[in-house]
């Protein structure tokens, strides 16, 4: 029974860019070769980006089809939580995964994020670092332990019902991340635990499938000791709002 109904699903791949011309266009290659037979399009929502990565994804279009590569770009930096917004108006599909351009998150995962939808009819499925399975690549041993220890105390405060909290690899039905987006008020790297919280408070069902992080291949992290703050901000006013 799956079979027919994958080919009625369309999925939308909203991907967050800046200053990543040296990813994109093998991140785009892999997705194309790990899916062959599944409707997607990708939405590049790219915030002025000075490196070229537009002109990169532009030549992408001729390649691949403005149908299957739509670029959607910002005049500048406006966070990560309000591009997911931005990229959710311009989906097409009955499905939304966001990703990372740096390919950190392998699209080798994809299908298995689709299948385990399509098995159990989850409304949401995240890739998880922290169960049997999945792991970290690349990380030196200080950020493993600042990014578990996050996780412990983020787990230990809301109780979100999922293993990994940060983690920002996601599918979901796009009425359920319509229907979450509108209430959450936080940006940057603090946007994807609102989701997921806030996700869990008002019952939806979510999936775990496990996922190895990799450290990104090209360009310098853009996660430095305020995003850090921000995360502590963000999860006191969690832990008094929801």
């Amino acid at each position: 029974m799956a079979e027919p109904e994958k080919e009625r699903n369309k999925y939308s791949l909203i991907v967050p860019t800046y200053n990543e011309r040296l990813n994109i266009a093998l991140l785009v290659y892999l997705i194309f070769k790990h899916l062959p037979d599944v409707d997607f399009e990708i939405i590049v929502v790219d915030d002025g980006s000075p490196d070229g990565t537009q002109e990169v994804v532009k030549q992408l279009q001729g390649v691949y089809g403005e149908d299957r590569i739509l670029l959607r770009a910002r005049p500048r930096k406006l966070g990560l939580g309000t591009a997911y917004c931005h990229g959710l108006k311009h989906a097409t599909g009955n499905f939304v995964v966001i990703m990372d351009a740096d390919l950190s998150h392998h699209p080798k995962y994809l299908s298995s994020f689709i299948q385990k939808q399509l098995q159990t009819g989850a409304d949401i499925v995240t890739g998880t670092r922290y169960v049997k399975g999945g792991g970290v690549h690349g990380w030196n041993l200080m950020r493993k332990l600042t990014s578990r220890g996050a996780n412990v105390l983020a787990q230990t405060l809301l109780w979100p019902g999922v293993s990994d909290l940060t983690g920002s690899f996601r599918l979901y039905k796009k009425s359920v991340l319509e229907d979450i987006i509108t209430s959450v008020v936080s940006k940057g790297y603090v946007f994807q635990m609102e989701m997921i919280v806030r996700a869990t408070r008002n019952g939806y069902h979510i999936e775990e499938v496990p996922i190895t992080f990799v450290d990104r291949v090209f360009g310098t992290s853009k996660l430095g000791g305020s995003e850090i703050v921000e995360y502590l901000k963000g999860l006191l006013y969690l832990l008094v709002t929801t």
